[in-house]
């Protein structure tokens, strides 16, 4: 299997991060949400994190 961790293109609402996690983990992205507001301050510096190193998913047509 050739998952890869990326930014969603689809389920975005400020970068794709939250809807990549749970695109690669098959859960929802309503609970990654949670678990980062949950968690705020490390939440948020994580989130910056891989909003800027995770490379976006390829536009399908």
């Amino acid at each position: 299997m050739n998952r890869k961790l990326r930014r969603s293109s689809t389920d975005n609402s400020l970068h794709g991060v939250c809807g990549g996690i749970a695109e690669y983990f098959g859960i929802s992205s309503f609970l990654v949400r949670l678990l980062f507001l949950f968690c705020i301050p490390a939440g948020l510096v994580i989130y910056i994190i891989l909003a800027n190193t995770l490379p976006a998913t390829p536009k399908s047509l």
